[in-house]
């Protein structure tokens, strides 16, 4: 074999070391983004199952207000069916719709001081407001694992190992213009 042979079994083992490595990065960053997603998945999960609990202890003093704690089961039954569909674009809608009458409920709490005081519903209030942050963070963290990801498969020479070999972009989770504008406290509290 002569020093032309040996120049290519050199090229080719470099490239072939080249892809394995890069193949392997883009096995990394699919897991990253399956593993951020896993994790909201824990958290809304819990703030499913803290929900009813919360509504039953309201259910105790606002006999009044059956419409509002209806609308925080329905809005819970969205989201659990779009965080099970995968479905990004439904889920932030079902998010900015949960937070929506979440915020309705807490507001309307104001006219009940004996819930206001009950232990049972601070407790679950200070639950769900922690869920609610913590999920707040697992998002972010969803999104830049998958900004990096689909920058990743888009860039040369990634693109060409990710098109081979079937890796695709993830959707980022986005909110509705409702979840991310100021609050109206005014209309909350009237």
């Amino acid at each position: 074999m002569g020093v032309g042979g040996l120049i290519f079994l050199a090229v080719a083992g470099v490239v072939l070391v080249y892809g394995v490595t890069l193949y392997n990065n883009l096995v990394t960053l699919k897991h990253a983004v399956s593993k951020a997603w896993s994790n909201i998945e824990v958290l809304l999960k819990q703030r499913h199952d803290e929900l009813p609990k919360l509504v039953e202890v309201c259910k105790q003093y606002m006999k009044f207000e059956q419409e509002t704690l209806e609308k925080v089961i329905q809005a819970r039954s969205r989201v659990a069916s779009a965080s099970e569909s995968h479905n990004m674009a439904a889920l932030g809608t079902a998010e900015a719709g949960l937070r929506s009458v979440l915020g309705q409920l807490f507001a309307l709490v104001e006219n009940y001081p004996d819930l206001k005081a009950n232990d049972n519903f601070q407790h679950l209030q200070g639950r769900i407001t922690g869920l609610e942050n913590a999920i707040a963070d697992r998002r972010e963290l969803y999104n830049e694992s998958v900004n990096i990801n689909n920058v990743r498969i888009d860039q040369f020479p990634d693109v060409i190992v990710a098109r081979m070999f079937g890796f695709d972009s993830f959707d980022l989770l986005v909110f509705d213009a409702a979840e991310i504008a100021d609050v109206d406290m005014k209309r909350l509290f009237s």
